[in-house]
Parts: C-alpha cells; sequence; structure tokens
C-alpha cells in the first residue's frame, strides 16, 4: 500500500500544523493520536477509516468543512477516492 505523504509545516510548543497528501489508496498507516486536532479538508471526497477493532467506517469529508477529534483516536486513514485527497491537521499541544 502506498503511503500517505505528510508535510509538517509548523510545530512549535503550542500548535504541528500537517499537510497529508494521499495518492489514490494510499494510508497514513496505524496511529494514535497524542493531541487534540482539527482537520481542514481540502478537495472532498471519502476516506476510509479502520480502528484499532479492525471495523472500517467511511467518512465523507468536503472542502473546508472542518471537524474536531480529541486525543487518543486510534486508526488508520486510506483514500477510497480515485484521485489525490488533501487535508491540513492542526494538532493543540
Amino acid at each position: 500500500m502506498t503511503a500517505a505523504v505528510p508535510t509538517q509545516q509548523v510545530d512549535n510548543e503550542r500548535a504541528r500544523v500537517t499537510e497529508w497528501r494521499f495518492a489514490p489508496g494510499a494510508a497514513t498507516g496505524f496511529h494514535r493520536h497524542e493531541y487534540d486536532y482539527v482537520v481542514v479538508p481540502m478537495t472532498s471526497g471519502t476516506l476510509k477509516l479502520i480502528g484499532p477493532d479492525g471495523v472500517e467506517t467511511f467518512a465523507e469529508l468536503n472542502a473546508g468543512i472542518s471537524y474536531t477529534r480529541q486525543a487518543g483516536v486510534e486508526h488508520d486513514v486510506i483514500n477510497a477516492n480515485d484521485y489525490e485527497f488533501v487535508f491540513v491537521e492542526v494538532e493543540i499541544k
């Protein structure tokens, strides 16, 4: 599986900002969020999420419509589209 490409834009004592670019089918790899975070989709589309129990869910994201989650979320995130998907993640330290 292709890996999603993170580009860190900011990393200081208060926040970490990362742009994530996913080719079709690309994945972040399973990870746990250590901070509360906000996701700002730059494109619209569908992401497949696989939780620690292996359960798959799908999220429909729309460009410019942000959402937030608390620290502790565990998942793998996969681009379920046949085009590049991009979002910016803002972690609050």
